[in-house]
């Protein structure tokens, strides 16, 4: 222990005691400093871990439109005051455009200046023309167009095809009854026909994600407050989950296929060109939603949905519009089984109308919200 030489043995007794004792406290005293450094670094790693959740939970609410940060008009004000600021809007533009919004906020009305009609007789027309390589086509109802504002960019898409799906079922006389009074809601109108059906008690799990509210918020909805809203509206609807590829490559197969059947219920015959009975279809998947508006299938069999995007502009639109539309401008709306491959989709398909009591069922029901899941 030491180089201490001894002669009597209590001393080196007494020696070898004290070397033992000042040897126990050294190894109590690193133990207790060990034991004090992992206590002290277990603390900053769950806080580091505490405040990277909450940066990540705010960048979801904000990227989700929950983060309190104002709805539709705030962002619409923004947006102009901004092209005011570029040089893009003159003065007297902002404010007309700031009255008439809020005109059709205060009526609940769509200003219809992102909206494009007739696209669906145009292409009706095209494809009795088209002789190349299309074997049979079905498209849905006519249905409007419509696309993303300065007030509802990068989080309206939601609302956009539920607007694309009322201007279809508003043309459908077997809906008047449902729709009666409902022209072309805008987007803080149908937030609140949501909030309406939260409020009779539809898919409550779903409505306490948004913490029961919408409007005055920039939060995306997907197909389930879209079946909430149609089914409130006693319009008959179902949620088809693809939630998982069914083909190679992550497609979805299965997915078109379904389509097709849908669609060619109709089919008359075995004509070419098949303008349907049928409402579009909703379409969504993570982060983004479009509406689909028929099918084609060539002459080697292979599918081709037909889709509208809310984040297509009315300009590019109406090239479906013209008379000497040569196909071109319908690589818009084709999508291939290979365009197709995201993880999962989902669809919500309107099929008819629902009585108060099926209603009623189908609310009591959605408490615990599900879907038909293929495969």
């Amino acid at each position: 222990m030491c180089s201490l030489t001894c002669t009597n043995i209590q001393i080196l007794e007494e020696h070898v005691d004290l070397h033992l004792e000042e040897q126990s406290f050294s190894e109590g005293t690193d133990l207790e400093l060990a034991q004090w450094l992992q206590t002290e670094e277990d603390k900053r790693q769950r806080s580091e871990e505490e405040k990277r959740e909450r940066e990540e939970f705010k960048k979801l609410q904000r990227q989700y439109g929950l983060d309190n940060s104002g709805g539709y008009k705030q962002q619409f004000l923004k947006n102009m005051e901004r092209e005011v600021d570029r040089g893009k809007m003159q003065p007297f533009e902002y404010h007309k455009r700031k009255a008439d919004m809020m005109e059709c906020l205060a009526f609940g009305i769509d200003d219809g200046k992102t909206k494009t009609s007739g696209i669906i007789e145009a292409l009706c027309k095209y494809y009795q023309n088209e002789n190349k390589d299309v074997r049979h086509v079905w498209l849905s109802t006519g249905v409007d167009h419509f696309h993303s504002s300065l007030g509802d960019r990068g989080w309206g898409c939601g609302y956009r095809n539920f607007q694309m799906l009322l201007s279809s079922l508003l043309q459908n006389s077997l809906y008047n009854d449902c729709l009666r009074g409902l022209l072309g809601q805008c987007i803080p109108k149908i937030q609140s026909m949501i909030e309406d059906a939260w409020r009779e008690g539809f898919d409550p799990h779903g409505a306490s994600h948004f913490n029961n509210r919408l409007h005055g918020s920039k939060a995306w909805i997907g197909a389930c407050e879209i079946y909430s809203l149609l089914t409130n509206l006693r319009i008959k609807c179902q949620i088809i989950d693809f939630h998982k590829p069914t083909g190679p490559m992550g497609t979805h197969p299965r997915l078109f296929e379904w389509i097709l059947r849908y669609y060619s219920t109709d089919r008359e015959g075995g004509a070419k060109v098949v303008c349907t009975s049928k409402p579009p279809i909703y379409l969504q998947h993570q982060g983004h939603s479009r509406t689909i508006v028929g099918i084609e299938e060539k002459k080697n069999r292979t599918l081709c949905l037909l889709l509208f995007d809310p984040g297509f502009s009315s300009q590019e639109m109406q090239k479906l519009l013209k008379q000497n539309n040569d196909g071109a401008s319908l690589k818009l709306l084709r999508k291939f089984v290979g365009s197709l491959k995201e993880t999962q989709y989902q669809i919500v398909a309107v099929d008819g109308v629902l009585s108060l009591e099926e209603k009623t069922a189908r609310c009591h029901a959605s408490r615990v919200l599900t879907s038909e899941k293929i495969p």
